[in-house]
Protein backbone atom coordinates (compact mmCIF):
# COMPACT_ATOMS: atom_id res chain seq x y z
CA UNK A 1 0.00 0.00 0.00
CA UNK A 2 1.58 3.26 -1.15
CA UNK A 3 2.00 6.40 0.96
CA UNK A 4 -0.72 8.33 -0.91
CA UNK A 5 -3.30 5.63 -0.26
CA UNK A 6 -2.27 5.35 3.40
CA UNK A 7 -2.62 9.11 3.84
CA UNK A 8 -6.04 9.03 2.20
CA UNK A 9 -7.20 6.21 4.46
CA UNK A 10 -5.89 8.01 7.55
CA UNK A 11 -7.89 11.07 6.52
CA UNK A 12 -11.01 8.95 5.97
CA UNK A 13 -10.58 7.37 9.41
CA UNK A 14 -10.31 10.79 11.08
CA UNK A 15 -13.42 11.98 9.26
CA UNK A 16 -15.29 8.83 10.29
CA UNK A 17 -14.47 9.52 13.96
CA UNK A 18 -15.56 13.16 13.58
CA UNK A 19 -18.93 12.05 12.21
CA UNK A 20 -19.36 9.56 15.06
CA UNK A 21 -18.88 12.40 17.55
CA UNK A 22 -21.26 14.70 15.68
CA UNK A 23 -23.99 12.04 15.53
CA UNK A 24 -23.59 11.31 19.23
CA UNK A 25 -23.94 14.99 20.16
CA UNK A 26 -26.76 16.30 18.00
CA UNK A 27 -28.41 18.02 20.95
CA UNK A 28 -31.44 20.25 20.56
CA UNK A 29 -30.47 21.88 17.27
CA UNK A 30 -31.54 18.89 15.19
CA UNK A 31 -31.40 19.47 11.45
CA UNK A 32 -32.88 16.60 9.44
CA UNK A 33 -31.00 17.41 6.22
CA UNK A 34 -27.64 17.66 8.02
CA UNK A 35 -28.35 14.45 9.93
CA UNK A 36 -29.22 12.61 6.70
CA UNK A 37 -26.02 13.86 5.03
CA UNK A 38 -23.90 12.73 7.99
CA UNK A 39 -25.49 9.28 8.08
CA UNK A 40 -24.94 8.88 4.34
CA UNK A 41 -21.30 9.97 4.61
CA UNK A 42 -20.72 7.65 7.55
CA UNK A 43 -22.17 4.71 5.61
CA UNK A 44 -19.81 5.38 2.70
CA UNK A 45 -16.76 5.51 5.02
CA UNK A 46 -17.59 2.66 7.38
CA UNK A 47 -16.50 -0.40 5.37
CA UNK A 48 -13.12 0.91 4.10
CA UNK A 49 -12.23 2.49 7.49
CA UNK A 50 -13.05 -0.65 9.47
CA UNK A 51 -11.17 -2.84 7.00
CA UNK A 52 -8.16 -0.48 7.09
CA UNK A 53 -8.13 -0.59 10.90
CA UNK A 54 -8.34 -4.38 10.98
CA UNK A 55 -5.46 -4.53 8.47
CA UNK A 56 -3.37 -2.11 10.57
CA UNK A 57 -3.99 -4.17 13.72
CA UNK A 58 -3.05 -7.37 11.91
CA UNK A 59 0.14 -5.83 10.53
CA UNK A 60 1.03 -4.58 14.03
CA UNK A 61 0.57 -8.12 15.40
CA UNK A 62 2.83 -9.50 12.67
CA UNK A 63 5.53 -6.91 13.48
CA UNK A 64 5.27 -7.72 17.21
CA UNK A 65 5.62 -11.44 16.55
CA UNK A 66 8.64 -10.85 14.34
CA UNK A 67 10.27 -8.82 17.11
CA UNK A 68 9.44 -11.56 19.65
CA UNK A 69 10.90 -14.22 17.36
CA UNK A 70 14.22 -12.33 17.14
CA UNK A 71 14.53 -11.96 20.91
CA UNK A 72 13.18 -15.31 22.15
CA UNK A 73 14.29 -18.89 22.49
CA UNK A 74 13.54 -21.48 19.82
CA UNK A 75 10.21 -22.59 21.30
CA UNK A 76 8.74 -19.07 21.50
CA UNK A 77 10.22 -18.24 18.12
CA UNK A 78 8.45 -21.21 16.54
CA UNK A 79 5.11 -20.22 18.12
CA UNK A 80 5.47 -16.63 16.89
CA UNK A 81 6.34 -17.77 13.37
CA UNK A 82 3.41 -20.21 13.28
CA UNK A 83 1.00 -17.49 14.38
CA UNK A 84 2.36 -15.17 11.71
CA UNK A 85 1.53 -17.67 8.96
CA UNK A 86 -2.17 -17.26 9.68
CA UNK A 87 -1.85 -13.52 10.28
CA UNK A 88 -0.17 -12.97 6.93
CA UNK A 89 -2.99 -14.82 5.15
CA UNK A 90 -5.49 -12.65 7.01
CA UNK A 91 -3.57 -9.49 6.10
CA UNK A 92 -3.52 -10.48 2.42
CA UNK A 93 -7.30 -11.05 2.47
CA UNK A 94 -7.88 -7.70 4.18
CA UNK A 95 -5.61 -5.98 1.65
CA UNK A 96 -7.62 -7.46 -1.22
CA UNK A 97 -10.86 -6.41 0.43
CA UNK A 98 -9.53 -2.89 1.00
CA UNK A 99 -8.44 -2.63 -2.63
CA UNK A 100 -11.94 -3.62 -3.73
CA UNK A 101 -13.57 -1.11 -1.37
CA UNK A 102 -11.33 1.74 -2.53
CA UNK A 103 -12.01 1.04 -6.19
CA UNK A 104 -13.91 3.91 -7.87
CA UNK A 105 -17.53 2.81 -8.14
CA UNK A 106 -19.72 3.32 -11.17
CA UNK A 107 -22.36 5.82 -9.95
CA UNK A 108 -24.95 4.01 -12.06
CA UNK A 109 -24.41 0.60 -10.41
CA UNK A 110 -27.33 0.95 -8.03
CA UNK A 111 -29.76 2.14 -10.71
CA UNK A 112 -32.74 0.21 -12.00
CA UNK A 113 -32.59 -0.57 -15.72
CA UNK A 114 -34.51 -1.00 -18.94
CA UNK A 115 -33.41 -4.05 -20.92
CA UNK A 116 -34.05 -3.77 -24.66
CA UNK A 117 -33.55 -6.86 -26.86
CA UNK A 118 -33.92 -6.86 -30.65
CA UNK A 119 -33.62 -9.70 -33.14
CA UNK A 120 -30.60 -9.19 -35.40
CA UNK A 121 -29.46 -11.22 -38.40
CA UNK A 122 -30.91 -14.69 -38.85
CA UNK A 123 -34.62 -14.26 -39.54
CA UNK A 124 -37.01 -16.34 -37.42
CA UNK A 125 -34.17 -17.97 -35.50
CA UNK A 126 -32.90 -14.53 -34.44
CA UNK A 127 -36.34 -13.69 -33.02
CA UNK A 128 -36.43 -16.99 -31.13
CA UNK A 129 -32.95 -16.27 -29.76
CA UNK A 130 -34.08 -12.80 -28.65
CA UNK A 131 -36.85 -14.51 -26.70
CA UNK A 132 -34.35 -16.93 -25.17
CA UNK A 133 -32.16 -14.03 -24.02
CA UNK A 134 -35.17 -12.24 -22.50
CA UNK A 135 -36.08 -15.38 -20.56
CA UNK A 136 -32.44 -15.78 -19.44
CA UNK A 137 -32.29 -12.27 -18.00
CA UNK A 138 -35.70 -12.55 -16.36
CA UNK A 139 -34.71 -15.84 -14.70
CA UNK A 140 -31.42 -14.32 -13.55
CA UNK A 141 -33.26 -11.29 -12.16
CA UNK A 142 -35.62 -13.59 -10.27
CA UNK A 143 -32.74 -15.46 -8.61
CA UNK A 144 -31.21 -12.13 -7.49
CA UNK A 145 -34.43 -10.77 -6.02
CA UNK A 146 -35.01 -8.19 -8.75
CA UNK A 147 -38.49 -7.36 -10.00
CA UNK A 148 -39.38 -7.57 -13.69
CA UNK A 149 -41.95 -5.40 -15.46
CA UNK A 150 -42.75 -5.81 -19.15
CA UNK A 151 -42.78 -2.49 -21.03
CA UNK A 152 -43.38 -3.44 -24.67
CA UNK A 153 -43.09 -6.41 -26.96
CA UNK A 154 -43.31 -7.20 -30.66
CA UNK A 155 -43.78 -10.99 -30.92
CA UNK A 156 -42.59 -12.97 -33.91
CA UNK A 157 -44.97 -15.40 -35.61
CA UNK A 158 -42.30 -18.11 -35.44
CA UNK A 159 -41.83 -17.56 -31.68
CA UNK A 160 -39.70 -15.21 -29.66
CA UNK A 161 -39.66 -11.48 -30.30
CA UNK A 162 -38.68 -9.03 -32.98
CA UNK A 163 -38.23 -6.65 -30.04
CA UNK A 164 -38.93 -6.77 -26.30
CA UNK A 165 -38.36 -4.20 -23.58
CA UNK A 166 -38.68 -4.80 -19.83
CA UNK A 167 -37.66 -3.02 -16.65
CA UNK A 168 -35.64 -4.57 -13.79
CA UNK A 169 -35.77 -2.95 -10.37
CA UNK A 170 -34.07 -3.56 -7.03
CA UNK A 171 -30.78 -5.27 -6.02
CA UNK A 172 -28.44 -3.21 -8.27
CA UNK A 173 -29.50 -4.53 -11.69
CA UNK A 174 -27.17 -2.19 -13.61
CA UNK A 175 -24.13 -3.43 -11.71
CA UNK A 176 -24.77 -7.02 -12.75
CA UNK A 177 -26.14 -6.48 -16.25
CA UNK A 178 -24.34 -3.43 -17.68
CA UNK A 179 -21.82 -5.69 -19.43
CA UNK A 180 -24.63 -7.43 -21.33
CA UNK A 181 -25.00 -4.53 -23.80
CA UNK A 182 -23.86 -5.58 -27.23
CA UNK A 183 -24.37 -8.19 -29.95
CA UNK A 184 -25.00 -11.77 -28.83
CA UNK A 185 -24.48 -14.59 -31.33
CA UNK A 186 -26.01 -18.07 -31.22
CA UNK A 187 -24.84 -21.16 -33.11
CA UNK A 188 -27.27 -24.08 -33.07
CA UNK A 189 -29.54 -26.29 -35.17
CA UNK A 190 -32.97 -24.59 -35.34
CA UNK A 191 -36.04 -26.70 -34.68
CA UNK A 192 -37.19 -25.92 -38.24
CA UNK A 193 -33.93 -27.14 -39.84
CA UNK A 194 -34.63 -30.45 -41.59
CA UNK A 195 -31.03 -31.08 -42.68
CA UNK A 196 -29.54 -30.69 -39.18
CA UNK A 197 -27.35 -27.78 -40.24
CA UNK A 198 -26.01 -25.32 -37.69
CA UNK A 199 -27.29 -21.77 -38.15
CA UNK A 200 -25.73 -18.56 -36.84
CA UNK A 201 -28.04 -15.76 -35.68
CA UNK A 202 -27.70 -12.62 -33.57
CA UNK A 203 -29.66 -10.41 -31.21
CA UNK A 204 -28.71 -7.04 -29.78
CA UNK A 205 -29.05 -6.18 -26.10
CA UNK A 206 -29.08 -2.69 -24.58
CA UNK A 207 -29.09 -2.21 -20.80
CA UNK A 208 -30.09 1.37 -19.98
CA UNK A 209 -29.88 2.78 -16.45
CA UNK A 210 -33.10 4.47 -15.37
CA UNK A 211 -32.62 8.11 -14.37
CA UNK A 212 -34.39 10.37 -11.91
CA UNK A 213 -36.22 13.51 -12.94
CA UNK A 214 -33.47 15.70 -11.45
CA UNK A 215 -30.78 14.23 -13.71
CA UNK A 216 -29.81 16.67 -16.43
CA UNK A 217 -31.46 15.31 -19.56
CA UNK A 218 -33.08 17.98 -21.71
CA UNK A 219 -36.30 16.91 -23.46
CA UNK A 220 -38.27 19.65 -25.18
CA UNK A 221 -41.96 18.91 -25.81
CA UNK A 222 -41.59 20.41 -29.29
CA UNK A 223 -39.04 17.66 -30.10
CA UNK A 224 -41.51 14.85 -29.43
CA UNK A 225 -43.85 13.09 -31.81
CA UNK A 226 -46.37 11.10 -29.77
CA UNK A 227 -48.59 8.45 -31.40
CA UNK A 228 -51.22 6.15 -29.93
CA UNK A 229 -52.02 2.69 -31.21
CA UNK A 230 -53.72 -0.55 -30.23
CA UNK A 231 -51.40 -2.76 -28.27
CA UNK A 232 -50.53 -6.23 -29.54
CA UNK A 233 -49.33 -9.30 -27.72
CA UNK A 234 -50.11 -10.05 -24.07
CA UNK A 235 -53.00 -8.24 -22.46
CA UNK A 236 -56.14 -9.97 -23.69
CA UNK A 237 -59.15 -8.29 -25.25
CA UNK A 238 -58.76 -4.99 -23.38
CA UNK A 239 -55.57 -3.83 -25.11
CA UNK A 240 -56.90 -4.64 -28.55
CA UNK A 241 -60.06 -2.56 -28.15
CA UNK A 242 -58.47 0.70 -27.02
CA UNK A 243 -55.57 2.79 -28.31
CA UNK A 244 -53.82 2.72 -24.95
CA UNK A 245 -50.33 2.05 -26.28
CA UNK A 246 -47.97 5.00 -26.69
CA UNK A 247 -45.09 5.46 -29.13
CA UNK A 248 -42.79 8.47 -28.67
CA UNK A 249 -40.31 9.59 -31.31
CA UNK A 250 -37.55 11.99 -30.25
CA UNK A 251 -37.19 13.85 -33.52
CA UNK A 252 -33.65 15.31 -33.08
CA UNK A 253 -32.09 11.89 -32.43
CA UNK A 254 -34.59 9.58 -34.14
CA UNK A 255 -34.92 7.53 -30.94
CA UNK A 256 -38.25 5.68 -30.75
CA UNK A 257 -39.64 4.24 -27.51
CA UNK A 258 -42.96 2.57 -26.79
CA UNK A 259 -45.04 1.30 -23.88
CA UNK A 260 -48.10 -0.90 -24.24
CA UNK A 261 -48.44 -2.93 -21.05
CA UNK A 262 -50.17 -0.38 -18.82
CA UNK A 263 -53.97 -0.07 -18.93
CA UNK A 264 -54.16 3.66 -19.65
CA UNK A 265 -52.58 6.06 -22.11
CA UNK A 266 -51.26 8.20 -19.26
CA UNK A 267 -49.48 5.28 -17.58
CA UNK A 268 -47.99 4.15 -20.87
CA UNK A 269 -46.92 7.71 -21.64
CA UNK A 270 -45.14 7.99 -18.29
CA UNK A 271 -43.36 4.65 -18.83
CA UNK A 272 -42.33 5.62 -22.37
CA UNK A 273 -40.98 8.96 -21.13
CA UNK A 274 -38.95 7.13 -18.47
CA UNK A 275 -37.42 4.99 -21.15
CA UNK A 276 -36.71 7.96 -23.41
CA UNK A 277 -34.92 9.69 -20.54
CA UNK A 278 -32.88 6.54 -19.89
CA UNK A 279 -31.96 6.22 -23.58
CA UNK A 280 -30.93 9.87 -23.90
CA UNK A 281 -28.99 9.68 -20.63
CA UNK A 282 -27.16 6.57 -21.83
CA UNK A 283 -26.30 8.27 -25.13
CA UNK A 284 -25.03 11.37 -23.32
CA UNK A 285 -22.97 9.24 -20.92
CA UNK A 286 -21.38 7.26 -23.75
CA UNK A 287 -20.52 10.44 -25.64
CA UNK A 288 -18.81 11.83 -22.53
CA UNK A 289 -16.85 8.61 -22.06
CA UNK A 290 -15.72 8.67 -25.66
CA UNK A 291 -14.64 12.29 -25.32
CA UNK A 292 -12.26 11.54 -22.43
CA UNK A 293 -11.29 8.09 -23.72
CA UNK A 294 -12.42 6.32 -20.55
CA UNK A 295 -12.51 2.56 -20.07
CA UNK A 296 -13.54 0.36 -22.95
CA UNK A 297 -17.27 -0.23 -23.18
CA UNK A 298 -19.46 -2.63 -25.09
CA UNK A 299 -21.73 -1.07 -27.68
CA UNK A 300 -24.85 -2.44 -29.25
CA UNK A 301 -23.84 -1.85 -32.87
CA UNK A 302 -25.92 -2.91 -35.85
CA UNK A 303 -26.41 -6.61 -35.17
CA UNK A 304 -23.82 -7.80 -37.68
CA UNK A 305 -22.14 -11.07 -36.78
CA UNK A 306 -18.67 -9.45 -36.74
CA UNK A 307 -19.55 -7.18 -33.79
CA UNK A 308 -20.34 -9.97 -31.33
CA UNK A 309 -19.45 -9.72 -27.64
CA UNK A 310 -20.56 -13.26 -26.78
CA UNK A 311 -21.23 -16.53 -28.59
CA UNK A 312 -23.64 -19.24 -27.44
CA UNK A 313 -22.49 -22.46 -29.12
CA UNK A 314 -25.04 -25.20 -28.43
CA UNK A 315 -23.33 -28.12 -30.26
CA UNK A 316 -20.18 -27.58 -28.17
CA UNK A 317 -22.08 -26.74 -24.94
CA UNK A 318 -20.07 -23.55 -24.61
CA UNK A 319 -20.69 -19.85 -24.00
CA UNK A 320 -17.72 -17.64 -24.89
CA UNK A 321 -17.38 -14.01 -23.86
CA UNK A 322 -14.99 -12.50 -26.38
CA UNK A 323 -14.11 -9.41 -24.32
CA UNK A 324 -12.45 -11.45 -21.56
CA UNK A 325 -11.66 -14.44 -23.81
CA UNK A 326 -13.32 -16.86 -21.39
CA UNK A 327 -15.56 -19.85 -22.12
CA UNK A 328 -18.18 -21.35 -19.82
CA UNK A 329 -19.85 -24.76 -19.97
CA UNK A 330 -23.44 -25.79 -19.13
CA UNK A 331 -25.08 -23.64 -21.78
CA UNK A 332 -28.55 -24.90 -20.82
CA UNK A 333 -28.04 -23.76 -17.25
CA UNK A 334 -26.81 -20.34 -18.40
CA UNK A 335 -29.81 -19.90 -20.69
CA UNK A 336 -31.96 -20.83 -17.70
CA UNK A 337 -30.64 -17.80 -15.80
CA UNK A 338 -27.42 -19.04 -14.22
CA UNK A 339 -25.46 -15.97 -15.28
CA UNK A 340 -23.70 -15.40 -11.96
CA UNK A 341 -20.28 -16.77 -12.91
CA UNK A 342 -20.17 -14.76 -16.16
CA UNK A 343 -21.34 -11.57 -14.41
CA UNK A 344 -18.71 -12.04 -11.69
CA UNK A 345 -15.92 -12.51 -14.27
CA UNK A 346 -16.96 -9.36 -16.13
CA UNK A 347 -17.14 -7.32 -12.90
CA UNK A 348 -13.67 -8.63 -11.95
CA UNK A 349 -12.35 -7.66 -15.40
CA UNK A 350 -13.81 -4.17 -15.01
CA UNK A 351 -12.14 -3.87 -11.60
CA UNK A 352 -8.79 -5.05 -12.97
CA UNK A 353 -8.92 -2.52 -15.81
CA UNK A 354 -9.78 0.25 -13.36
CA UNK A 355 -6.81 -0.75 -11.20
CA UNK A 356 -4.53 -0.80 -14.24
CA UNK A 357 -5.76 2.65 -15.21
CA UNK A 358 -5.10 3.99 -11.73
CA UNK A 359 -1.64 2.43 -11.67
CA UNK A 360 -0.67 3.88 -15.04
CA UNK A 361 -2.05 7.26 -14.03
CA UNK A 362 -0.04 7.33 -10.82
CA UNK A 363 3.11 5.84 -12.30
Amino acid sequence: MNDALTARLDSMARRFDEIEVQLANLGGAFDQSSYTALVKERAALEAPVETYRRLSQTQAQIAANESLARESDSELRQLAEEENLGLRERAADLQDELTRLMMPRDPNDSRDVFVEIRAGTGGDEAAIFAGDLARMYMRFAETRGMKTELVSESPSEAGGFKEIVFALTGQEPYRFLKHESGVHRVQRVPATEAQGRIHTSTATVAVLPQVEDDVEVEIRPSDLQIDTYKASGAGGQYVNKTESAIRITHVPTGIVVASQQERSQQQNREKAMQMLRATLYDRKRREQEEAVDEMRRSQVGTGERSEKIRTYNFPQDRVTDHRINRSFGNIRGIMDGNLGSIADELIADERARLMAGESSASG
